[in-house]
């Protein structure tokens, strides 16, 4: 069965055509004051292993434990995640969002007062895998504009478009906050900023409940995963995920991580005016394009790594192959809530994001290894066949659908 809708031309409450659609929406009743809050609990999520790192690395002289540190908290996040969805989905999102970021913000200050009173390594591995109960913030909040505009499709295009730009701006502030505020006060600073900052958020978005969606009458429906088209979608995340991964190790071993807030800041402008266009109504259609375009834009590091020694040059081109990802997320967010039943949203969303969780453990690695191995510059490789295998997949699943 097809899942697409024709999208309508974006209007004003009194039916005429409007000008800014962000003004719009965040006009909508309760949007400005559970946004505020998922920025306070979003922000974190940048700054929670940068931080890590930095205090890990300065008390045990091992940047190798800390990365097998919070690669273990990325895979047991990968594990419970979707359990923590379904049960938003299943009791509410304040029922749970607060209890389980109560677990995880415990988790995380256990973590820094191993670190402080040099607790056996062993305890730095539990500490940090019960952060994993951490809910999807950003998932929630989507879930919220779907609820409050279910039958506006141009809406929602715009209200998934400001979530990954605020995505990118989370993902560029959040490292610079976390080392600064462990290199100008104390290695810890930036553990327990992004913890007090996580709990505050939250409990900010839970309160209010007049934009929270109802809770479904509970059924035994199957997970979102045995729903036609999903798993290749997810497959697709997967791949898209390791196109991030390996583009932050390479473009960090090549010429530093500050150079990686240039691709933030391309994806974060793209989604904005992305979301300001009336898109194509053929959501799959408009997948597979981004993610041609995307392929396609993450060739033009490789080729400036490999033509010229040039960081300006390098730098314009990794602003745009930041330009193309925005799009194919927001298109890709889009699809995922076409595919997953209402009652089921925040599960459906959450698999999204842990299949690009996954696919950046494995683009690391990739790149990594491609670095380590045969140099910066062929490390540029990986991202560009992790972009290449993500629009393959999405093509086949295209034509399944």
């Amino acid at each position: 069965m097809s899942h697409e809708t024709a999208l309508a031309p974006t209007t004003a409450p009194g039916g005429t055509s409007a000008g800014n659609p962000y003004r719009r929406l965040l006009a909508t009743p309760g949007a400005r004051a559970f946004t505020a809050g998922n920025l306070l609990a979003r922000l974190p999520m940048g700054m929670f292993s940068v931080s890590a790192v930095i205090m890990i690395a300065g008390a045990h002289g091992s940047y190798a434990l800390a990365g097998a540190v919070t690669a273990t908290g990325l895979a047991a996040t990968a594990v419970v995640a979707p359990w923590t969805a379904r049960l938003v989905d299943r009791y509410g999102q304040a029922r749970i969002a607060v209890p389980a970021t109560a677990l995880a913000v415990l988790g995380s200050l256990a973590l820094l007062l191993c670190v402080h009173y040099e607790a056996p390594v062993w305890t730095l591995f539990a500490a940090y895998a019960a952060t994993a109960t951490t809910p999807n913030t950003g998932g929630m909040s989507r879930a919220r504009w779907a609820h409050l505009h279910r039958g506006d499709p141009a809406a929602l295009h715009t209200a998934n478009s400001f979530e990954q730009a605020v995505d990118e701006l989370c993902f560029m502030l959040g490292p610079v906050l976390a080392a600064t505020l462990c290199g100008a006060l104390f290695p810890e600073a930036g553990t327990l900023t992004g913890a007090i900052l996580l709990m505050t958020g939250v409990l900010i978005f839970a309160a209010q409940r007049a934009t929270e969606p109802p809770v479904a009458p509970r059924t035994r429906a199957a997970s979102p995963l045995r729903t036609p088209g999903m798993p290749a979608l997810l497959a697709a995340f997967l791949a898209t995920g390791a196109v991030f991964g390996a583009m932050e190790v390479v473009s960090i071993a090549h010429a530093g991580g500050a150079i990686l807030a240039l691709q933030a800041g391309g994806s974060c402008v793209a989604g904005l005016l992305y979301g300001s266009l009336r898109p194509a109504a053929d959501v799959r259609r408009r997948l597979l394009l981004c993610l041609v375009g995307m392929t396609a834009l993450m060739s033009l590091p490789l080729i400036a790594a490999s033509t010229t020694g040039s960081l300006l040059v390098l730098a314009g081109c990794l602003l745009l192959a930041g330009a193309a990802t925005a799009p194919t997320m927001v298109t890709g967010m889009t699809l995922v809530q076409r595919l997953t039943p209402q009652a089921q949203l925040n599960e459906g969303m959450t698999l999204a994001v842990t299949a690009l969780l996954g696919g950046i453990a494995v683009g690391s690695a990739a790149g990594g290894w491609l670095v380590e191995h045969s140099g910066t510059v062929t490390g540029y490789v990986a991202p560009m066949c992790a972009a290449a295998v993500a629009m393959v997949v999405a093509a086949a699943g295209t034509r399944r659908a």
